[in-house]
């Protein structure tokens, strides 16, 4: 029965995330620690789970024609390195889960409905604010097991660099690129896989696919956001807390 509700939520979070241009690493990372993952095996898993869910979000965006390469490059070219260099990082467990704990919120936040007003003002992209933001998004990417877009994306809203579905589009191959520099930066250490990843990759497949296809269309769903939101909270506290 838990094996069962873990999966129903994994194509949720699949599902939502994708919508809005994530790969949802925050998401199955908070999932697994409610289920009680260890981090050995939850940083790798969320990892490629991103790998697959960011691509299919970015092609979505990228048809639509949201991808903005001038505001993607600036983040990428610092952050990739960034990354391998985090996902070489062995941290303490208990320090990994109360910085997790602490990076849930950003996507809390966003999920919970704050609005960022973006597109009423857009403003000319500081390019060495970016390599900055870049430089430090990526390493805790690597480090932690998450795509950064979860940090990226209120970063450039909140600075109104882009509107919400050109954000989108950029996190989402931020988040592709990120997850396979840390994922390699892990792979030289020591990277755990499981027999159960191959069917997590499917179910989050499946929620990601039709959620980046209606993310692109506009699509809003406020309940199911803030529903998430109630997921990711709890498991923020538990890993918090513990």
């Amino acid at each position: 029965m838990l094996e069962f509700l873990f999966y129903i939520l994994l194509i949720l979070v699949a599902f939502l995330y994708s919508s809005v241009g994530h790969g949802g690493a925050s998401g199955y990372l908070a999932l697994m620690a409610l289920f009680s993952f260890s981090p050995e095996i939850m940083r790798p898993t969320a990892l490629v789970l991103n790998v697959f869910v960011s691509f299919i979000a970015f092609t979505q965006y990228y048809r639509a024609g949201y991808f903005q390469w001038k505001l993607f490059w600036p983040f990428a070219i610092v952050s990739i390195p960034a990354a391998f260099i985090g996902g070489l990082v062995s941290i303490d467990p208990g320090l990994y889960k109360m910085i997790l704990g602490i990076l849930l919120f950003f996507p809390i936040i966003r999920l919970a409905g704050l609005n960022f007003k973006s597109e009423q003002s857009i403003r000319k992209l500081n390019i060495y604010a970016a390599l900055l933001i870049g430089v430090i998004i990526g390493f805790l990417s690597g480090m932690i097991g998450i795509g950064g877009g979860i940090i990226l994306s209120p970063v450039i809203l909140i600075l109104h660099w882009a509107d919400m579905k050109q954000t989108s589009a950029v996190s989402a191959l931020f988040i592709f690129v990120n997850s396979i520099a840390g994922l390699a930066g892990i792979f030289t250490d020591k990277l755990h896989f499981t027999a159960e990843m191959g069917l997590m990759i499917v179910i989050a497949l499946t929620g990601a696919i039709a959620g980046a296809y209606l993310g692109a269309k506009k699509f809003e769903s406020a309940l199911l956001k803030r529903i998430l939101a109630v997921v990711l909270l709890i498991a923020s506290i538990k890993l918090i807390s513990t």
